[in-house]
């Protein structure tokens, strides 16, 4: 049985207070708390932040604040509360900023697609701001690329799950042996193999947009852990311990 580490525990009630709070609030805290595109009229500074204590529903929590608990536990225990909450905050702006580029890449590409085509950028993100779409736009993009055009410019960004996925990293970087047992997968597989193909499938599902299964922010799964990755090679190379971060 895993230990409940005091950060760890704060963290959970945090999340777990303001998933009560958006059941009561829900849309007023989302505008204001959730993560969106840059340029739509409800971005705030903050967001990138505060988008990481915000949940969409009780299977999303439930499934972040297991995980959180199961193999953030141990990382505190090794590193200390300071370098644990350093750690959980950059894997979670690591998150949002590789998604956000590929939320504005996405988005720009085929917004280029109709401005070649004679239409204008302004206008078009006008009609992406009311949901009032030109027809005439189909007869030189998909549905499925208006409909990328759509959420990439109004869907909102909530979760732990970026945050989670830079501390699945550290647990397999420091853990590599340990074995996990799934729920689908009814047997044992070493962290250090299991980590490694969770962030394959976000991949494949990030770039292949007609099999994602839902509205899952699949590149922020990978920049959690791309972050996560990147610090933890950083601070094995510069022998970085938790001495140096509880002074």
């Amino acid at each position: 049985m895993t230990k409940l580490t005091e950060t760890v525990k704060h963290l959970l009630i945090i999340n777990g207070i303001l998933f009560l709070a958006t059941s009561l609030y829900g849309d007023q805290l989302y505008h204001l708390f959730a993560l969106h595109y840059y340029d739509n009229p409800l971005f705030q500074i903050w967001q990138p932040l505060t988008h990481m204590f915000l949940h969409g529903n009780f299977n999303h929590i439930l499934f972040n604040m297991i995980g959180l608990w199961m193999f953030g536990s141990p990382l505190e225990q090794m590193w200390g509360k300071n370098k644990f909450i350093f750690f959980y905050i950059s894997a979670g702006l690591g998150a949002a900023t590789l998604q956000s580029l590929y939320s504005v890449y996405d988005f720009n590409s085929i917004l280029e697609i109709l401005m070649e085509n004679g239409f204008n950028s302004n206008e078009i993100k006008a009609a992406m701001k009311t949901n009032r779409y030109n027809i005439n736009w189909l007869n030189y993009i998909s549905e499925e690329q208006l409909s990328r055009l759509n959420e990439g410019f109004n869907l909102s960004m909530v979760g732990a799950s970026g945050a989670l996925y830079g501390i699945l990293v550290a647990f397999a970087f420091s853990f590599p042996n340990v074995s996990l047992f799934l729920i689908f997968i009814p047997i044992p597989i070493k962290a250090k193999y299991f980590v490694p193909l969770l962030i394959l499938g976000d991949l494949f599902f990030g770039f292949s947009n007609s099999y994602s299964i839902g509205p899952i922010a699949h590149f922020a799964h990978v920049g959690g852990a791309l972050t996560g990755l990147a610090m933890m090679i950083y601070w094995k190379k510069n022998q970085f311990n938790k001495n140096r971060w509880d002074l």
